[in-house]
């Protein structure tokens, strides 16, 4: 039985992230597996805000039957001083209903990461994510070595996942080791998704 999709799930502010959660989404098509990106509203100091029900732009908002029925789960945010991002805390922090009903456990997951400095929290921030995965039971999969650009690459990717660094004004492309380090974690969660199913 092949898994039902991958839930790509991240926040983004000024795009890196987004892009780096498509170049995971290839690697898990590339794998014959639908890659169903999301993506969750900004938290506003206002507390009258309220986001449009659809963003303007990119992926859709993750809802909870998107959890409950992915066969694995790929978790992205850019860094805040070594963290996740608020609005992705907040969303995880949300899911007790799903951690109650077990949904998500055995699942394998991941998570990546963008950050504006190479010693920015990088792998701090990817350490964050796993916790409440492990929570809810997820196995954490990251990069094995096998990977060749976790030993060339000059800028982002660690075995815990897959990083970029975008620079102080989010100016620098992802490089070309970064986009297959994300390609290979795609296919990675994919991989052991089709194994754990089977």
């Amino acid at each position: 039985m092949n898994p039902s999709y991958i839930l790509v799930l991240y926040y983004s502010v000024h795009g890196a992230t987004a892009e780096m959660a498509h170049h995971i989404a290839r690697g898990i098509e590339q794998r014959g597996i639908e890659a169903r990106l999301r993506t969750v509203p900004k938290v506003s100091t206002n507390c009258e805000a309220v986001a449009e029900s659809i963003p303007a732009t990119d992926a859709i908002y993750c809802e909870a039957d998107d959890l409950r029925h992915c066969s694995g789960l790929v978790l992205g945010s850019p860094t805040r001083f070594g963290n996740m991002a608020a609005p992705l805390k907040y969303f995880l922090d949300s899911t007790s209903t799903q951690w109650l009903n077990g949904d998500l456990i055995g699942k394998p997951a991941a998570v990546f990461t963008s950050t504006g400095s190479m010693h920015g929290g990088q792998e701090s921030t990817l350490l964050s994510m796993m916790l409440p995965l492990l929570h809810h039971g997820m196995l954490i999969t990251g990069l094995p070595y096998s990977e060749p650009e976790l030993m060339s690459t000059q800028t982002g990717g660690s075995p815990y996942g897959a990083s970029h660094l975008a620079g102080s004004n989010n100016q620098q492309a992802l490089s070309h080791d970064e986009i297959n380090l994300c390609n290979a974690l795609g296919k990675r969660i994919t991989n052991i998704a089709q194994q754990l199913s089977a």
